[in-house]
């Protein structure tokens, strides 16, 4: 890999020679130098660099410029071990060096043939990796001068527009789904004989048919929190000097990636994984004729396979992927150029790629890794953003399933096993009976009983409340102690029952497949087969109706319709999720009056348990974000379970690029009225706090030019502050000052908000105004909200950030309060404090720290931070900000000195 952008300087940090784009800051020689120290060491870094400072670029130039030196090493000594065994091989002395003893015993010819067959074994070997990189190589080269010379012919696009007699018979099917009602018609929905051999065996993902197998080329996979920023950065690597050599895949979720218009049309992400496997199934089912069925001629094809899925033109949608980086979007659009799947093809890509970009969700659960043929041997993972890691990981692992998703299992599964009994094997029938079982206790575990629809609200025990158990006193308590776990999921994983189940629903649409709404005993009352019996009279009082008029009366295969079919999938990441637990998990069930309204939990409280093997397998693994602090709890949580020693961790933070006089934080713990500021729970909705915090607001819009951002600790907060300030007169006097915006609820309206918050600001900005008219816009956000994370507030966009308060969790919060008696009992002392209470306390300053980030985004830019709350002022809280904030941070008891070191701050800004 070499770098081949014309305007590409070459950085000299100690001995390694760094491209760059343009002159580097200082610190960004420092963060590749220890990034590159520790991808050469196999290290674990931890490092931490202000959004602003060209992160992503550093990461970028450093990790390739690593990868390329490693590559240029491994070569060398492949060349050099190619060398060496030849010589041996050359050479008659060394053939035999057995003792006269050995020689006495066995004939020396014996040795001799030994000896040389394995020296020429290894040769071959190192051969063989040789010449695969040289053809890699030679095919990249290749790639890249017809891409020049001209633009590519697609591969088989006049086949695609003109389909073959087959393909149009699988268009038919695609557009009239198959089935005509009859039994026969069944077989696909039907679960495969299942024997007890099979149990022995492990169990394949719902994704076994889309494995790949990677090499033995040394990858980076790079990891972010959303596809936005996972644009952004291969935006970034398009840029940097590397952007025209290096081989880069982008994975996504089929969500994200499918291109059939027939799946895309599908909301629910389950359900677009569910109908694409069924298409690479069927792609290899045998089509039926006329003398199959002995009757009139039936449809051809049972189902259809995805035209999508080719692999002539996966093959040239790789080759896409050689010549140049490609974010999602343009992931897809080139899939539809050359009507290719664009989720298999950037899957099949990944054994020759340098760089994997994906999602964290891809890397951090196991079988979703392995599915997608990520293997970590060896390899370097950089995991971006990763200042809610440990979060992150705890959501990924825990899983929540709610007493209807409950409910509805238990009915669609009861009716399918009667309907199919008599055509189903014993082991089948016997594990679905477990299922059942399983589903009885979970309900009644939620305090209500089975055999209820949804609809009709059935009521649990009085009342609501909240219990945390371990997995073992769960499942006694369930009375499932007697079933083994490990067998149930293996058969729903190997049988796919929950699949089958979706298409016997989604089949059957709902003229046959109804919630059981209308049975007054449940069926642990009347026991299973009478239950049954009560499902099969309805079915012969309603009768049944062919597919074509049930699909008539629906209108189509509604969306809705479909997504109401797969809560058994829920209901089986739930098994999976206690089958892979430890010790540490906890099941939080939640019992509300009604049973709709109740759920369970499998809550994950040590996220290390999962993050060990990727640690420990993978060559080199750096944690790089824009705020990690606090940092000591992030460390002791992470590495908990990992054997991962204090010397292989290496950390790096480094300041801002911006000049000291650009930035002014302040803490302000008095209001201009002398009020001391504390948003406590129980004084933050006082009229005199609120009064005095809209005074604050009023007096600051008159000073601060263009766009004010103000954070509040919650949704409910800012709710009712607004509406106290409406009947006061605030909000009035606040729109004389500036525009007046609010973070909408809905994730949809985000960009619409920031548009027109930023388009007022452009308007009525005007350096040329006196300070005391100037206007702009404010913004009221708020803490973990959806623009506290990944949005820019970069220059008139955010001239001050204010921050309303320490957004503390609830600490009555059942989870919580498990989390931090798990912390209390496994953790030691930090500092003289449980590690629960500095696990809450770290809570609420990464929230401020990643809110107050948002302002500052390049070296020219500047602002005002201002910190609303007397708490501030406390050195326990003032250390846990960013080193580059706190070291400047100016503390007064005084608004009128806070007042005009803001006026003055701006005004020495003023052009």
């Amino acid at each position: 890999m070499n770098c081949t952008t014309a305007d590409a300087r070459q950085t000299t940090v100690g001995e390694v020679e760094f491209p760059f784009p343009f002159p580097p800051y200082p610190i960004q020689e420092d963060f590749m130098q220890n990034l590159y120290s520790t991808l050469q060491d196999g290290k674990v870094g931890i490092f931490e660099s202000p959004t602003g400072t060209g992160k992503s670029l550093s990461l970028i130039c450093g990790a390739l410029t690593w990868l390329r030196d490693f590559e240029e090493q491994q070569r060398k000594e492949l060349d050099s071990l190619i060398q060496e065994n030849s010589d041996i091989n050359s050479s008659s002395a060394d053939v035999n060096q057995k003792t006269q003893s050995e020689v006495k015993s066995q004939p020396e010819w014996l040795f001799e043939f030994d000896s040389k067959k394995s020296k020429i074994e290894e040769e071959e070997r190192l051969k063989a990796k040789r010449e695969l990189l040289k053809r890699r190589e030679t095919k990249l080269r290749e790639l890249k001068s017809k891409a020049k010379s001209k633009k590519r012919k697609l591969v088989s696009r006049e086949n695609f527009s003109k389909p073959s007699p087959d393909s149009r018979e699988d268009a038919e099917v695609e557009i009239n789904p198959p089935g005509d009602g009859k039994v026969e018609d069944d077989d696909e929905i039907l679960v495969a004989d299942y024997t007890s051999d099979q149990e022995t065996e492990d169990g394949g993902s719902d994704e076994e048919e889309g494995k790949v197998n990677t090499d033995e080329l040394t990858k980076v996979y790079y990891c972010s929190r959303t596809h936005s920023q996972l644009s952004q950065f291969v935006h970034e690597v398009r840029k940097s000097p590397f952007g025209g050599e290096v081989r880069l895949t982008n994975l996504g979720s089929r969500q994200t990636l499918c291109i059939n218009p027939t799946v895309r049309k599908l909301k629910s992400l389950t359900l677009i994984n569910d109908r694409c496997l069924d298409m690479q199934r069927n792609k290899t089912v045998p089509k039926k004729s006329e003398e199959d069925s002995g009757t009139a001629k039936r449809r051809r094809a049972t189902s259809t396979s995805c035209p999508y899925y080719n692999q002539a033109r996966l093959e040239e949608f790789k080759d896409k992927l050689a010549m140049e980086p490609l974010d999602i979007e343009q992931l897809v659009d080139s899939g539809k150029e050359i009507k290719a799947c664009p989720y298999y093809g950037t899957r099949h890509a990944v054994p020759f790629s340098q760089i994997v970009v994906l999602p964290y969700n891809i890397l951090l659960h196991k079988s979703t890794r392995e599915a997608c043929g990520i293997k970590l041997d060896g390899n370097i993972v950089i995991i971006d953003e990763a200042h809610n890691l440990l979060e992150t990981i705890s959501s990924v692992h825990s899983v929540e399933v709610s007493g209807r998703q409950v409910n509805k299992a238990f009915s669609q599964l009861g009716q399918y096993m009667h309907r199919y009994k008599s055509r189903l094997k014993a082991k089948n029938l016997m594990y679905i009976k477990q299922i059942l079982q399983v589903l009885t206790a979970f309900i009644g575990a939620l305090g209500s009983k089975p055999a209820s629809t949804p609809a009709t609200n059935q009521e649990a025990k009085p009342g609501s409340s909240t219990t945390l158990l371990t997995i073992n006193d769960f499942l006694f308590e369930a009375k499932l102690d007697n079933i083994n776990f490990f067998k149930l999921q293996r058969y729903c994983q190997r049988s796919k029952i929950s699949h089958k189940l979706n298409g016997f629903v989604e089949k059957k649409m709902d003229s046959e497949v109804k919630l059981v709404g209308d049975i007054k005993e449940s069926s642990q009352a009347m026991g299973m087969s009478n239950f049954l019996k009560q499902i099969k009279e309805q079915q012969l009082q309603k009768g049944l109706k062919n597919e074509k008029n049930i699909k008539d009366e629906a209108g189509g295969s509604s969306c809705e319709s479909m997504e109401a079919s797969s809560p058994l999938m829920h209901i089986q990441s739930f098994l999976q999720a206690l089958t892979n637990a430890d010790r540490d998990g906890r099941v939080v069930i939640y019992k509300k009056e009604l049973l709709s309204q109740a759920s369970m939990k499998f809550l994950l409280l040590n996220p290390a348990v999962h993050f060990d093997e990727v640690v420990t397998k993978a060559r080199s693994v750096v944690i790089a974000g824009g705020t990690m602090q606090p940092l000591d709890e992030f460390k002791h949580q992470l590495f908990s379970c990992t054997s991962t020693s204090p010397d292989r961790i290496l950390e790096f933070s480094c300041g801002h690029v911006i000049p000291p006089d650009h930035l002014l934080p302040i803490c302000l713990s008095h209001g201009p009225s002398g009020r001391q500021m504390e948003f406590t729970f129980q004084s933050r909705n006082k009229p005199e706090t609120l009064d005095e915090l809209g005074r604050i607001l009023v007096n600051l819009s008159t000073i601060i030019p263009a766009g004010l951002v103000c954070f509040f600790p919650s949704y409910e907060y800012a709710d009712n502050v607004f509406s106290y300030w409406g009947k006061t007169g605030v909000l009035s006097r606040l729109e004389k000052k500036k525009a007046i915006f609010q973070e909408p609820k809905k994730a949809t309206q985000v960009e619409q908000v920031l548009g027109s918050f930023a388009s007022v600001i452009k308007k009525t900005n005007s350096a040329s105004k006196p300070l005391g008219t100037q206007n702009g816009a404010i913004l009221f956000c708020v803490v973990g909200g959806k623009m506290s994370e990944g949005i820019n507030f970069s220059d008139d966009m955010g001239r001050c950030v204010i921050m309303v308060g320490l957004p503390y969790a609830n600490i009555q919060s059942p989870e919580l309060k498990e989390k931090m008696d798990y912390l209390n009992a496994t953790m030691p002392l930090i500092q003289g404090r449980t590690a629960g209470q500095v696990h809450y306390e770290n809570m609420c300053m990464k929230a401020v720290n990643q809110s107050i980030g948002r302002a500052i985004r390049h070296k020219d830019d500047y602002a005002t931070i201002v910190l609303v709350d007397h708490r501030y002022g406390r050195p326990s809280v003032q250390t846990k900000l960013p080193g580059w904030i706190y070291k400047q941070l100016h503390t007064t008891e005084k608004f009128g000195k806070a007042f005009a070191l803001i006026r003055q701050f701006f005004v020495s800004k003023r052009p």
